[in-house]
């Protein structure tokens, strides 16, 4: 779980994606055009071994195994805090405010997290970044609230 930055009201929280964009790195349409690239200039009188080409597209595979499982998981993790964002409506939280005091309520409501956006949670009225959450429990008896034992 992450801990909120105390004073700056902001939260060390990152939203699953289900792709990662790195230039630094190759993905598989980098990798089929330099085997592609291969193949098309090889030397005639010396082609590439069967061997290597068995194990690069073996290779090939692997990586475009590797995408969907990432794609997946990503998939998982978005799922599991829908999930989790859900279990709290009708709970008490604790959260941290702007000013990093803890404040304490009960959700009403979430709303999911879409694109970059993350999930708020609605606590008394007001809306909370549930990354900002750090305590969930069930919600105690009020004062104010009847019960039905009649005695």
């Amino acid at each position: 779980m992450t801990d909120p930055v105390n004073g700056l009201g902001q939260t060390a929280y990152t939203s699953a994606t289900t792709q990662v964009d790195r230039g630094d790195q190759m993905g598989k349409d980098t990798f089929l055009k330099l085997l592609v690239a291969q193949m098309r200039y090889q030397d005639p009188s010396n082609p590439v071994d069967s061997t290597q080409m068995i194990a690069q597209t073996a290779t090939f595979t692997q990586v475009e195994k590797l995408e969907q499982l990432a794609s997946m998981s990503a998939t998982s993790l978005v799922l599991q805090e829908h999930a989790t964002a859900g279990a709290m409506v009708g709970r008490q939280v604790t959260y941290t405010n702007s000013n990093g005091e803890p404040v304490t309520g009960v959700v009403s409501s979430v709303r999911l997290a879409s694109g970059n956006s993350e999930a708020v949670a609605v606590v008394d009225g007001k809306d909370v970044q549930v990354g900002r959450i750090t305590a969930v429990s069930l919600p105690t008896p009020s004062s104010g609230t009847s019960s039905s034992a009649a005695s």
